[in-house]
């Protein structure tokens, strides 16, 4: 949807009452033990609207602020509850690097790394890129990755990084005109690759036809994986090696069956320390115990993209198509 809304209102807080597009009642329970995570009468709040498609939320530990991509404005926001909304990178992922079959989408999927800097998956630019200065308003990238023996990468989606400052990131050709069939696509498979500390890169996974989000269990003994694909909506885990591979893949849920009814797909996850994961999917925001069983959905109305936990887990926030939401959670 189209920004409709004037800057000042986006810099507001509004809750879902408000304009009765969110759903007043969002909790859904399949199981008791949603209730320990989210209370049944917790609210969705509209933090800031009027976004193409907001994505990749990364809560900066320092100041508590929300980093997030509108993706196809090229744009990073900063949102805090002093400020509001603020523009804080543009461009965010398109400088015009590979301009033929690019429709110039910005930065997805953004973290904080072990040292502190943002780091930035790059669908225009087709790498992941760290922030390392603005000058004169304009922000200055450095490129970690590109190429996959040789051959340019398609449109990093979204990245976690491991302990052991290893990334791994998911490359679906969602930033080419044409997808899989883009004249310009040089790899076959849409990949998770992992970048390991000396520089080299790995493709991890090769059998999922979307690999979008991903994230960690708390002990970094399983990589979850979501694939957005209408015809094979599902959530993968992976078992990390010592030495950082990823063993066979085993399918964690399979909700391809909700897509026809429900919008979203599975996209943007976090997990949890107690090891709930905390999955975007169809109809919102569902929640898995770490032996898959759904709990609950945390029901948004329009497609959720991603989600971010804020210090101390007190909120979870929500990318939802046009809207950043936050909800409180239940910390113990």
């Amino acid at each position: 949807m189209k920004a409709l809304l004037f800057l000042s209102l986006l810099c507001c807080v509004y809750s879902v009452n408000v304009f009765g597009q969110l759903p007043a009642q969002p909790v859904s329970v399949q199981q008791p033990e949603m209730l320990q995570l989210v209370a049944t009468d917790a609210q969705l709040e509209i933090l800031a609207e009027g976004f193409r498609w907001s994505e990749g939320p990364v809560v900066e530990p320092d100041t508590g602020d929300v980093l997030f991509s509108d993706v196809p404005e090229n744009k990073v926001y900063r949102w805090n509850i002093q400020d509001g909304l603020t523009v804080y990178l543009a461009p965010s992922g398109y400088t015009g690097l590979y301009p033929e079959d690019n429709p110039g989408q910005g930065a997805n999927g953004l973290i904080v790394n072990n040292k502190q800097q943002l780091v930035l998956a790059q669908h225009g630019d087709r790498r992941l890129a760290v922030l390392t200065a603005i000058k004169d308003g304009r922000p200055q990238y450095q490129t970690l990755v590109n190429h996959y023996q040789g051959k340019l990468l398609n449109s990093p989606n979204d990245l976690v990084q491991h302990s052991s400052g290893a990334y791994y990131f998911t490359d679906p050709p969602y930033g080419l005109k044409g997808g899989d069939n883009a004249s310009q696509k040089s790899l076959t498979a849409n990949a998770v690759y992992r970048l390991a500390v000396d520089g080299t890169l790995t493709a991890e996974v090769t059998h999922l036809s979307r690999p979008n989000g991903l994230a960690f269990s708390p002990d970094e003994k399983w990589l979850y994986v979501a694939n957005s694909e209408q015809s094979a909506a599902q959530w993968w885990r992976y078992a990390v090696a010592p030495d950082g591979s990823l063993g066979p893949g085993k399918l964690f849920f399979d909700a391809t069956s909700y897509t026809n009814s429900s919008r979203g797909l599975p996209d943007g996850l976090k997990v949890l320390p107690s090891g709930h994961l905390l999955a975007t999917g169809p109809g919102g925001v569902w929640v898995f115990t770490a032996k898959g069983e759904h709990l609950g959905t945390i029901k948004t109305g329009v497609a959720a993209a991603n989600v971010a936990l804020s210090p101390g887990n007190r909120y979870l926030y929500i990318t939802a198509t046009n809207y950043l939401l936050r909800i409180a959670l239940i910390v113990d």
